[in-house]
């Protein structure tokens, strides 16, 4: 059966009836009859029942007009489709398309009106372009002409002071630039979502992983080589690519992208490039001793900023900054002038701000596990992904170039992951509680913060077979909840209050790269029923939002509730839509595809019945 509708007059009608409390969204709040009549092109009428129908509708009017349609042809398993097919075909035919991005001419128009561009010294984007990427320099000079943009060349050395210096001047950074038909164009990236729209660094690994799943093999590959530029250019894979985040990096996925892109595409040439640009990166990032690399020979995460990270908004850092300022008479707002001049020095303060920057580097910011210390902390999960980075040059050299590959043997990797596992072993691992903790450098302390990367070694299969059985019998009761893996467990986030609130990658809430991590590392050592069951908790909370909120797909989801409304200091990312999200959000996609890729037909069956996790487990 097909319907044929004049999108606007069924539009209108559809959410005076429907959409009561005027979000332009149908979902279970709204307090209308759920039912809706509409005719096929037979002449037959049909009545539309119950919020998800209606908003599948809804969604199917609104996708025919962005479409410049004003007729719509709907099929009615479209209106009446299984909810994890619904959910999958939107990740993989529409949300994809409008996470993409380019930094080139017609990319940069979107750019332009992004929040972030908002200052009070110009109303131009300003692109920084690296000193050396001449090529670049002048084709954005070229688009000052057409766009309102400011090219500016980045200093030949990129310091922390240097980064200070352009804060009040925030802009974007240039990516890679392909040359096609005599044309320059910006190679494609995916970004986040909602406010997050630009290139981020463990995001982009993440959302490759469902891009490949769908298919869009080119443009997994092209995260890879925005990665390699940015390492080539930036010296580092970024934060993101904003001029305030040059100084600071993310977790590294480099190598298990560039793996995983090429067991798809098998071009060795591509292969042998990145993995010589990620070999440097390991190399300069990761290993440079006093700096992310500690005495013990395990890594920590250095933000090298100077001050407040310019990025935060106004009063972030008020609750902090105020004793200091209440000692010296001055307003907040004074001390932060004078603090950010120079002409107050206070070696304190400028140590919190490294730990800060430092937790934004690594990918958490923010939670209770690494607040004010994490610059001191050898943290499981950065050790784990820096191991399997060891073994995926290992068993990429061995399998892809006879044991050789320029001055790197097989077997020097193998002893940097031996290494890597002895330390990891002894300082990371804790035999009594059958977990992995962190370990703080300066106190010369485990911490006894039980987070969901306590699992983490799974995925990099860094566990003995002994350790492994004990670290799941141990840590996932700990961790599991109704929708998934908890960011920590509730005794060691602690209690919260209005002087102590709640961070968002501590519990309740479960995130999208920490399951996708830790169903593989399940995997991985043979705990297949404990996979399949951590996954179906999380995509039916996924697809249970999804069916009562139209559509909905956000950054995260309190594990705990089982919902997408969550109580933290950001708020949540990809829940600010009309009619239809456009987008999702980018690793919250990739989990769903890879998820629903791993899970068994019965389940699948069972995800698309809305069977509760509870009558099945």
């Amino acid at each position: 059966m097909i319907f044929r509708l004049d999108i606007a007059h069924t539009l209108n009608l559809l959410l005076d009836q429907e959409d009561t409390d005027g979000d332009k969204k149908i979902t279970i709040e709204d307090k209308g009859p759920k039912a809706f009549w509409i005719k096929s092109v037979t002449d037959e009428d049909y009545k539309v029942i119950g919020t998800y129908h209606l908003s599948n509708l809804l969604q199917e009017l609104v996708i025919a007009k962005n479409q410049c349609h004003e007729v719509a042809e709907i099929p009615l398993h479209h209106i009446e489709e299984l909810p994890a097919k619904r959910v999958s075909r939107m990740i993989k035919d529409y949300f994809w398309k409008g996470l993409t991005r380019t930094m080139d001419e017609q990319g940069i128009e979107k750019l332009i009106h992004d929040t972030k561009n908002e200052t009070l010294t110009s109303n131009k984007l300003r692109i920084y372009i690296p000193f050396k990427d001449e090529t670049a320099l002048q084709y954005y000079k070229q688009l000052e002409q057409l766009l309102p943009v400011e090219a500016i060349q980045l200093s030949q050395e990129v310091t922390p002071q240097f980064v200070k210096s352009i804060n009040g001047k925030p802009g974007i950074l240039s990516l890679k630039l392909d040359k096609t038909n005599q044309s320059l164009k910006g190679v494609p990236f995916v970004v986040p979502g909602g406010r997050f729209n630009e290139m981020y660094g463990w995001d982009s690994y993440f959302e490759s992983v469902g891009l490949l799943i769908d298919g869009k093999v080119e443009l997994a590959k092209a995260m890879a080589d925005n990665f390699q530029y940015e390492i080539e250019y930036y010296g580092k894979i970024l934060n993101a690519n904003r001029s305030y985040y040059l100084t600071r990096t993310q977790p590294p996925f480099y190598s298990s992208l560039i793996r995983e892109v090429y067991e798809v595409t098998k071009d060795k040439a591509w292969l042998g490039n990145h993995l010589k640009t990620a070999i440097k990166e390991y190399e300069t990032v990761w290993m440079v001793r006093g700096k992310r690399l500690t005495e013990n020979g395990l890594n920590r995460y250095l933000a090298e900023g100077i001050g407040m990270p310019p990025e935060c908004e106004k009063g972030h850092f008020d609750a902090v900054l105020k004793p200091f300022a209440d000692a010296l008479n001055l307003s907040v707002e004074d001390y932060i002038f004078k603090y950010d001049s120079g002409e107050i020095k206070n070696p304190e303060l400028d140590q919190y701000f490294i730990h800060d920057r430092t937790v934004r580097e690594s990918g958490h910011d923010t939670s209770y596990r690494i607040e004010g210390n994490c610059a001191d902390l050898n943290l499981v999960e950065l050790n784990a992904m820096l191991y399997k980075y060891e073994t995926d040059f290992e068993e990429l050299i061995e399998s892809e170039f006879n044991g050789q590959f320029e001055s790197y043997s097989t077997a020097y990797w193998k002893q940097k992951a031996e290494a890597r596992k002895k330390a990891v072993d002894n300082y990371l691992w804790n035999e009594s509680k059958g977990l992995y903790l962190d370990y703080n450098v300066i106190t010369h302390s485990q911490s006894n913060f039980v987070a969901a990367s306590t699992l983490v070694p799974l995925w990099a299969n860094l566990c003995s077979d002994k350790q492994a059985k004990l670290l799941v019998k141990n840590g996932v009761p700990l961790l599991k909840e109704r929708g998934g893996i908890a960011g920590c467990d509730k005794e060691s986030r602690g209690e919260i209050s209005p002087n102590r609130p709640a961070r968002q990658w501590d519990y309740p809430n479960g995130w999208a790269p920490h399951q996708m991590m830790i169903w593989k590392g399940l995997l991985n050592y043979g705990f297949d029923d404990e996979a399949q069951e951590l996954i179906y908790r999380w995509l039916y909370m996924i697809t249970r939002n999804a069916v009562d909120y139209n559509g909905t797909i956000p950054e995260k989801y309190d594990v705990v509730e089982a919902t997408h409304k969550v109580f933290a200091e950001y708020g949540n990312v990809g829940i600010d839509f009309e009619y239809i999200t456009q987008e999702g959000f980018g690793w919250m996609n990739a989990s769903y595809q890879y998820g629903l890729s791993l899970l068994k037909q019965h389940f699948i069956a069972d995800l698309n019945a809305l069977k509760t996790p509870e009558e099945i487990f």
